[in-house]
């Protein structure tokens, strides 16, 4: 709704604030009688909301232009949300900005849960998807998908934006471990781009990745709502309709030769939903996979994670790893996965004081209720009396 009527004004704040009338004309009016398609009357009233405004405010010839749909283009289209995230994640807006008006705009996640997933302030949240706003009505920057010959500059900066969304709907809400909204708008956009760019390998390496991720989705938690761990969950459990299609892409996109980063992530997920078992898992292959990963993409959660891999390696220092682990403190401060990572080295070296101090560390950092009971747990069997 807020993309349809973005494309129709030009205008994102108008659009927000129409989208958000709409919602309330509905609370109001469906009571008495819902319509057959709820979709299209929420969008037509946030468009005829908008022309009144623009009438009210005696802008509608200067806006008049914005207002002539392409040919063939009638009403709220298909591709409107891939539009409206080509424009949040336009180059003139800084990665941070791109990420908070996506997350805000195509997904309706309010400010105090996109600071929550950037790790951020929420006044300096709202401040951030304020100028972005403001810098694309200043620019005009255009709503559309860009031309052939701008899209590979254009879809890193995008792939990059569905995957945090992605990513943000398995940190959860704030009652549960998953947020299905998110999760389905990042898969539904990761759709939408391997249509628009069936030849490019990355698109396909994304759509896989998400799907091999939700395909452990129902193994995730147990009938009572708690966290179960990839190393407990019963695979039966997990979607073979989409691992098959996940490892379909992957591998595609393996061949495709360049391997770039999300290529190589899918590769990963694609050696977890192969194994039969946690013992199974090809932890040298999955170490040699994070190895080539941090050649293309070296960043700090990649690191903690190959480390990770390395201490499952049959007669793995475990000390060594440690000592990786604590010397990226100080590039994944306020990630609570760094230290829950530290307790289960710690648990293995038989150091369990440490290792309840290091999910001390990790409860502080987490708000999630689901998380937090895991974690509690953990402590508690590691020092029952404490």
């Amino acid at each position: 709704m807020v993309a349809s009527t973005a494309r129709l004004t030009g205008d994102l704040d108008l659009a927000e604030d129409c989208a958000q009338e709409a919602l309330e004309r509905a609370l109001r009016s469906w009571p008495a009688g819902e319509p057959d398609n709820r979709t299209g009357w929420l969008t037509t009233t946030a468009h005829r909301i908008a022309l009144d405004r623009l009438r009210r405010e005696a802008t509608l010839r200067r806006k008049l232009p914005l207002l002539v749909e392409p040919a063939g283009e009638d009403g709220p289209g298909p591709t409107d949300p891939l539009r409206l995230v080509f424009t949040c994640c336009h180059p003139a807006l800084a990665p941070e900005s791109q990420v908070a008006l996506t997350l805000r705009l195509v997904c309706g996640v309010d400010v105090p849960a996109i600071a929550a997933v950037l790790l951020s302030g929420e006044a300096g949240v709202a401040r951030r998807i304020t100028r972005a706003k403001q810098k694309i009505a200043a620019a005009r920057i255009p709503f559309r998908v860009p031309d052939d010959d701008e899209l590979p500059a254009r879809l890193d900066a995008v792939l990059t934006v569905v995957h945090l969304v992605h990513t943000a709907g398995h940190r959860g809400s704030a009652t549960a471990l998953r947020d299905p909204d998110l999760t389905g708008r990042a898969t539904e956009l990761a759709r939408m781009l391997v249509r628009l760019l069936p030849g490019e390998p990355e698109p396909r390496a994304l759509l896989a990745l998400v799907l091999l991720t939700e395909a452990r989705g129902p193994a995730r938690t147990d009938s009572a709502g708690d966290l179960v761990l990839l190393a407990d969950q019963d695979r039966s459990r997990w979607d073979r309709a989409l691992i098959h299609e996940g490892l379909t892409l992957a591998v595609s996109a393996l061949r495709d030769g360049r391997r770039g980063r999300f290529a190589l992530q899918a590769g990963i997920a694609g050696i977890h939903a192969t194994a039969r078992s946690w013992a199974e898992t090809d932890w040298p292959k999955l170490v040699t996979t994070y190895e080539a990963l941090m050649r293309v993409w070296p960043t700090p959660v990649v690191a903690l994670n190959r480390t990770v891999a390395r201490s499952r390696l049959e007669g793995a220092d475990l000390r060594g790893a440690l000592r990786e682990l604590d010397a990226l403190a100080p590039s994944l401060a306020g990630y609570p996965y760094l230290p829950v990572a530290r307790a289960d080295v710690l648990v293995r070296l038989d150091r369990p004081e440490e290792a309840a101090a290091a999910y001390d560390e990790a409860l502080a950092l987490t708000a999630n209720p689901v998380e937090r009971r895991f974690l509690i747990r953990r402590r508690t069997d590691l020092l029952p009396g404490a």
